[in-house]
């Protein structure tokens, strides 16, 4: 049971505590709510753009690493398509430099001309050499844009096109700052060897005089059913063939979350998975296998990904592994296997829950979720999960009519896209 306390801000500011003397450290964590589902579909990129921009100093701050390492603090960051999280981990002594450099930034991000040059070329170099130059760079791109049609989720959290970071300008920049980085639509966690009165007391001096701003309103266009299986392939000069077969699936507030999750621990959690046992180790059809899903807040994929041996038929491959998935919606699944991939999911939250950072992270992602406290019911979540529950939903996952499958075929000549059957026209 992971213990905190919460309070909120006059500004709309969430601020939760978590209590650890086990530990000389601190850590303070800020996770806004807003990730690349909330841009323009002509201007995307900016939310991981303003990862970076976040960390080029404040108006009263220019130099954000400086006083952070002579803090004895570290700090990352990361976004996704549904968030953006900030996390500094630092002794104790020191915490308040941390509410300073946050607060700061969340009030006061300085914003020019020579900051929005350099970090733009730093993501642009990004874009290029993992997702233009290094080999299947693009297949996230495309299956994105082949599963989805109306969602944000169809483009990547680095953006869509390369040029629409390219052409960002300082106002369109400016715009988004104000749209989302403020008190309102973020999440403060604070955990550590410190007291609720002294985080309280932080909160209210460093952050309590930021502006509210106004409410942001999420409005997104929800994605139809898919109503026919799409596919599409490439050609490009990569070492070995690979399948890509994504399913749409339940978003992560839905109960069916859990029955999806424990069906990717099953199709590939380790050398004694399905897919491994059958694929590699049996028919030795696949030199790497594996199925997984991203999570989202609204409605996901779940992925079942491979790299062919080298000599086998693209058609023989993709035959044994809808062969895979259609046995779990053909077989109910003993329970002895079921445990097991529940025991694993147990674990995975167990081991988690050994970090501080891990701990102040989780809380922070279930406040935005819905309430804190259900990272406390996670466990149950799982336990609760039937083996008819499963079979249910793999027929309901792995309806062909729900598939989107990528073919990439090792070869030389460049060859663009080349959509073989989709539900709609192409667009």
């Amino acid at each position: 049971m992971i213990e905190f306390r919460k309070f909120v801000l006059d500004n709309g500011l969430r601020v939760i505590f978590h209590e650890d003397l086990q530990t000389p450290m601190v850590v303070v964590n800020v996770l806004y709510d807003v990730g690349a589902r909330d841009e323009d579909a002509e201007k995307t990129g900016f939310a991981h753009l303003f990862e970076h921009l976040m960390f080029g100093g404040s108006i009263n701050i220019p130099d954000y690493d400086e006083p952070l390492q002579m803090a004895g603090g570290e700090n990352n960051a990361y976004t996704t398509n549904d968030l953006t999280n900030y996390y500094i981990q630092l002794p104790a002594q020191n915490m308040e430099t941390a509410f300073w450099l946050e607060s700061d930034r969340m009030l006061s991000l300085a914003f020019s001309e020579k900051s929005l040059e350099v970090q733009t070329k730093v993501v642009c170099e990004e874009f290029r050499e993992h997702y233009i130059n290094k080999p299947y760079g693009d297949v996230w791109k495309r299956v994105r844009e082949l599963a989805y049609r109306v969602h944000p989720y169809r483009w990547l959290t680095i953006g869509r096109e390369l040029s629409h970071i390219e052409k960002a300008g300082l106002e369109d920049v400016r715009r988004f700052f104000f749209a989302h980085y403020t008190p309102g639509n973020a999440i403060l966690v604070v955990g550590g060897n410190t007291t609720l009165e002294k985080v309280r007391s932080l909160s209210e001096k460093w952050f309590g005089p930021i502006p509210s701003g106004n409410k942001y309103r999420r409005d997104l266009p929800e994605e139809p059913p898919q109503a026919a299986p799409r596919q599409a392939e490439v050609h490009a000069r990569v070492p070995l063939d690979a399948i890509y077969k994504s399913f749409h699936i339940s978003s992560r507030l839905d109960p069916r979350y859990y029955v999806a999750d424990l069906i990717s621990d099953l199709l590939s959690g380790g050398n004694s998975s399905r897919l491994y046992q059958t694929l590699i180790k049996e028919k030795k059809l696949f030199s790497q296998v594996e199925c997984f899903h991203m999570g989202t807040r609204d409605p996901g994929l779940l992925t079942v990904q491979g790299k062919l041996v080298r000599g086998v038929a693209m058609k023989d491959a993709e035959a044994a592994l809808m062969e895979q998935l259609d046995a779990l919606c053909h077989k109910r699944i003993g329970e002895r296997e079921l445990q097991k991939v529940k025991n694993k999911a147990e674990s995975i939250i167990a081991f988690e829950d050994m970090s501080l950072l891990s701990r102040c992270n989780s809380l922070a992602y279930y406040e935005l979720l819905g309430n804190a406290s259900w990272m406390n019911e996670e466990m149950d979540r799982y336990q609760a999960v039937t083996s008819a529950q499963l079979q249910d939903e793999a027929i309901r996952i792995f309806n062909p009519a729900n598939s989107s499958t990528l073919y990439y075929y090792a070869e030389s000549p460049a060859s663009e896209l080349n959509p073989i059957q989709t539900d709609e026209e192409p667009q």
